[in-house]
This record gives C-alpha cells, sequence and structure tokens, in this order.
C-alpha cells in the first residue's frame, strides 16, 4: 500500500490530508507561502512522508511511494479576482475589436445611473484581417461575389465561403510589436472558428514560433457558437492558464518519478482531470468545487436535510449548499467575467436560494464585511427547518 495524498492549496492557508500505508490518517495545515519552503503542498507531502517513514527527506520527493495526489485550488479563483493574471492580448477578427468590450449589454442594476464596467482581461487587441462566411441558404450576399472567394470545409463536412484568407506576414510583424511590449499570453477568437478552426491554428503556429508561452484558442477552449462568450472564456484562459502551468511546474520540479503516480487536480465542475490537462477556464472554481464534494460525502445524512457549505478563506468566501445532488450551469459570471464552461450553479439571489440546489458562489473578501457574510449566510438558511437553522447559524457565526 502506499501514501494516498488529498490537497486543498488555498491563498493562504494549504490543508493536506493523508492516508498512510499503515492505515493512518495524517492532516497537516501549513501557510500556502512561506519563505521557509517552496510550495506548501510539496512540503507537507515531504514532512508526512518523513513523518511516517522516519527518514529526514532532502531535495526531491520520491514519488515511488506515493499512489496518487488529489488537489483543488484557488490559485485561479483568486487571479481571477485580484485581476493577477498574465499580461495578455486578443486577436480578433477585423472589424469587431471592440466586440467583447461591449459585450452582451446585459445591466445587473438597471436602474444604476453610473454603471462601473471592470477592465478587459486582455491589455491589447490585434485585429486578424480574414474572414469565413458560413454556407447558408438564406444568405444575401450576391453570387458574383460568392465566385471570387474560395470554399472550405467545417468539422461537420459543411461548406464555407473563406472570404479572406490570413496575410501571415502582415500578422507576424504586429506579434513581435505585441511581444516587445511585454505580452506573454495570447486569445484567439476569430469568427465562426468553432466549425472552422483552420486560421486559428495557423495563427497559433505563428505566435508560438515568434516566443509566446501561452496560446488558447476559442476552436478548442469553447467550440460553441455565440462569440462573446467563447471569446470571453478564452480571455479567461489565456489569462489565468500560464499561472496554473507555472504553479504545476513548481510543485512537479520537487518530485522524482512523479509521472508513475496519479495526480488529478479538481475543475469547476466537480470532476478530476489529470495535471497535464489542467486550465484557467477549468479550474476557476477548482478549491470551491472540492469543498461541495467533499462535504456531500460527509455531511448529507440519512435525514436528507439540505447542507450549507461556508469557507472563509484568507481571500476569497465560498458559499454553496447541496440538497442530494449536484447542479451545474454552462456559462456563468464570475469576477464580472463571463465564462461558458460547465461549473456548479452559483447563487444568484434570495428566491433562488430556496430552491434547495447544489451551487457556489465566490467574492472577494476585500470588497465585503461581517454583515454581508452574515446576511449570505441568512439568505442560505431560509426556509431550513428550526433546529438545522440554529445548528448552521451558530457554525457560521
Amino acid at each position: 500500500m502506499k501514501f494516498k495524498f488529498a490537497v486543498d492549496r488555498g491563498g493562504t492557508f494549504t490543508d493536506i490530508i493523508a492516508r498512510c500505508p499503515s492505515g493512518e490518517i495524517k492532516v497537516m495545515k501549513l501557510l500556502s507561502v512561506d519563505e521557509s519552503y517552496p510550495d506548501a503542498p510539496r512540503e507537507g507531502i515531504r514532512r508526512i512522508i518523513a513523518q511516517e517513514t522516519g527518514v529526514d527527506i532532502k531535495g526531491p520527493v520520491d514519488a515511488s511511494a506515493i499512489e496518487w495526489i488529489r488537489m483543488g485550488t484557488t490559485v485561479a479563483t483568486n487571479a481571477l479576482l485580484e485581476r493577477k493574471g498574465e499580461r495578455m492580448a486578443l486577436l480578433i477578427t477585423s472589424g469587431f475589436r471592440d466586440l467583447l468590450h461591449i459585450g452582451n449589454q446585459a445591466r445587473p442594476k438597471i436602474f444604476d445611473l453610473s454603471i462601473a464596467m471592470l477592465e478587459n482581461l486582455y491589455e491589447e487587441v490585434l485585429e486578424i484581417d480574414e474572414r469565413v462566411v458560413t454556407d447558408r441558404t438564406d444568405c444575401q450576399l450576391s453570387p458574383e461575389l460568392k465566385e471570387s472567394w474560395k470554399t472550405g470545409t467545417t468539422l461537420n463536412n459543411e461548406k464555407v465561403w473563406i472570404a479572406k484568407e490570413i496575410d501571415l506576414d502582415s500578422v507576424r510583424s504586429s506579434l513581435i510589436g505585441l511581444k516587445n511590449k511585454g505580452i506573454k499570453s495570447i486569445a484567439i477568437l476569430l469568427l465562426h472558428s468553432y466549425s472552422y478552426p483552420q486560421h486559428e491554428l495557423k495563427l497559433r503556429n505563428l505566435a508560438l514560433s515568434l516566443g509566446f508561452s501561452h496560446v488558447s484558442l476559442s476552436s478548442e477552449v469553447m467550440p460553441m457558437i455565440r462569440a462573446v462568450p467563447r471569446g470571453t472564456t478564452t480571455s479567461a484562459d489565456a489569462y489565468l492558464t500560464p499561472l496554473i502551468k507555472e504553479y504545476l511546474n513548481g510543485f512537479s520540479s520537487g518530485f522524482t518519478g512523479l509521472g508513475q503516480s496519479q495526480v488529478l487536480f479538481m475543475k469547476s465542475d466537480g470532476g478530476l482531470t489529470p495535471m497535464e490537462e489542467f486550465c484557467g477556464s477549468r479550474a476557476i472554481l477548482s478549491g470551491p468545487a472540492g469543498g461541495v464534494v467533499g462535504y456531500s460525502k460527509c455531511c448529507y445524512d440519512e435525514y436528507k436535510v439540505p447542507v450549507i457549505g461556508f469557507d472563509m478563506g484568507g481571500t476569497s468566501t465560498d458559499v454553496s449548499r447541496y440538497d442530494g445532488h449536484f447542479e451545474h450551469t454552462y456559462e456563468s459570471i464570475t469576477a464580472g467575467v463571463t465564462i461558458q464552461t460547465p461549473q456548479f450553479t452559483k447563487v444568484y439571489n434570495y428566491k433562488y436560494i430556496n430552491n434547495y440546489k447544489s451551487s457556489t458562489h465566490s467574492f472577494n473578501l476585500s470588497t465585503s464585511n461581517d454583515q454581508h457574510i452574515r446576511d449570505y449566510g441568512s439568505f442560505l438558511c431560509q426556509g431550513f427547518p428550526t433546529n438545522h437553522f440554529k445548528r448552521t447559524w451558530k457554525s457560521i457565526n
């Protein structure tokens, strides 16, 4: 039997639970950032193995004694809340440079006279002179115009018209200019790329050849219609994935033979994914999702009373509930950014809370106060049996 580790890497503290080969359960809590060690999860694993084996481990940890590591992290959550992601630029079809800034014009508070819009995740926008037109029977373009265009085939073997091919030479000079400004990550959003990704693939190959560290394609991050949510999700991926990869590289560098162990990370939808496939757009609710899955197993008992999860961290606070099944949404707004990926359903308002559906809501603690948190807890408890309300409210206070 080998070691099994479950890790919650938060912005302030890291918690490690281990099942040792002897069957004993060990628990350890460390500061996530401390000058005495380079990485908290790795340090916790090292200390637990050293305690159990009696061997003082110097240097990298030998992963041959580890069966699996499963981790949830708020690295992406906190980076998005605090706007501390990678500097990145958006490449978009010419004529649509302001598409994501305009968005869908949704106004959560329609009577506010002063609308404060959050800054875009991207610093620069580069318009790409290209255009793909879908082949539709109701298309009003003249047949004479189409005769001068080339045709292409979509992923579904449907025909598209290539109205404008990409001039990679002109794009090259523009990308070099972005790189000289310190931009390291690129998000690419081209119209109709969800079905015809060839132009995005060409741009990625060019960007990587010029030395950009990361390129996110909308045709891969979320290959669905509706350019606005597809574009904002891709921007979030390009903004957060470099931080995720940097963290994963730092974590794995402290082990030898880690490839022989199963290392899985929690996604926003409550599922686990291999370390090499963990990316920013799927990691935004990694930590909160792990909490929901955890207490759904240990707190939802035979009485079938809905359970409240309340996790106050040093950077963000997560409030959730579980009533026996998981609810998912495929488009949500997190920290002002529309994300079109599977996630646990979020808490939106008082009325929806009474539906007792599994959900998660994350907000920045720096902009909240005690009364805000107490009000949120009371909203969640509305409609619960009196004795359950008292138990829950006592734990919240």
